[in-house]
């Protein structure tokens, strides 16, 4: 559940960030404050703000504030550890788990798993526990987690850079007229559906990249990097030309069903690679999409062109 508010910014902060003042304005701890701007929750006027925004004295600001965030419960929960150094961790998450707390998910999140197995990412509480990015609850693959602030914090700024890639692969209805493309268009919160997001005139920038590498008669298999990493990004941008994410509910518009559904979105962040921010050398971590995405593309035989990556067949 969530509420609204609104508040306008004082003479003592004015010019200061938007996440800093929202953290005061509201009442909200430092990682709460950045949440509620990073998921477009915080407007001035009409337009969202952005965490490094500045505000001035007599803006205006309105938030959708969640419900406090029940206690984490650390609890055991399967997950694949693919990466693990002492500064860091990637994580393969699987599908049907919630990544972090939030209204009515206090336990079996990942986070709280995380925090079962790694005690010590409880004093990251504030920031997130270690979370450097994060994945919907029905999308699998894989994630970073910080073990120290310092990491965290170096992670952050690489991912704002875009200095960290990241590779998606999605199962498509339809299929795309060119092998390549680009889709450059702001992201925001839907005005008439505020739970989901839409193409918003001033939204936020957003840029998805997308690789054919199989296709069938009714159907697509798609390598997709993010240029950005904005909520539900991917699964927005591919609807919005027409080709929505096989098995999504949200965003799949009439194309809802399809006989290669299983059960959920068939995405899968495939494969991750970063500068590793204590001794500099590459990372590139790949973890095969799990086997409910693999059955289902099996249903679609074999493609009419291109061919199913190695990992479909445990290459």
């Amino acid at each position: 559940m969530s509420r609204k508010a609104r508040a306008r910014v004082p003479v003592d902060l004015d010019g200061v960030r938007a996440d800093r003042v929202v953290a005061v304005l509201f009442d909200l701890t430092r990682s709460e404050a950045r949440r509620a701007v990073d998921e477009g929750r915080v407007r001035c006027g009409e337009q969202s703000v952005a965490p490094s925004q500045r505000l001035g004295a007599g803006d205006v600001v309105d938030a959708e504030l969640l419900d406090a965030e029940p206690a984490l419960v650390p609890t055991e929960v399967a997950f694949e550890v693919v990466y693990e150094d002492e500064a860091l961790l990637v994580v393969n998450k699987p599908p049907g788990i919630v990544v972090h707390p939030g209204a009515g998910t206090g336990a079996g999140t990942l986070v709280a798993g995380l925090v079962h197995r790694y005690p010590e990412l409880a004093e990251l509480a504030d920031d997130r526990w270690g979370l450097v990015h994060r994945l919907d609850r029905d999308t699998s693959g894989v994630l970073i987690v910080a073990r120290t602030a310092p990491v965290l914090r170096s992670l952050q700024d690489a991912l704002r850079a875009r200095r960290i890639a990241r590779t998606y692969v999605a199962l498509v209805a339809g299929v795309p007229s060119t092998a390549r493309g680009t889709i450059d268009a702001p992201l925001g919160r839907d005005p008439q559906h505020p739970t989901r997001v839409a193409l918003v005139a001033g939204g936020r920038p957003a840029r998805t990249h997308y690789r054919r590498l199989a296709a069938w008669a009714d159907a697509a298999l798609l390598e997709v990097a993010l240029e950005t990493g904005r909520t539900h990004q991917i699964r927005v941008h591919l609807a919005s030309i027409g080709y929505p994410v096989i098995g999504d509910r949200t965003y799949g518009g009439r194309r809802r069903t399809h006989r290669a559904d299983p059960g959920r979105q068939w995405l899968h962040a495939l494969r991750i690679g970063f500068t590793h921010p204590i001794d500099g050398h590459p990372v590139i971590v790949e973890a095969a999409p799990p086997a409910d995405l693999r059955s289902s593309l099996d249903m679609l035989g074999p493609p009419a062109s291109g061919e199913a990556p190695g990992w479909q067949h445990g290459e």
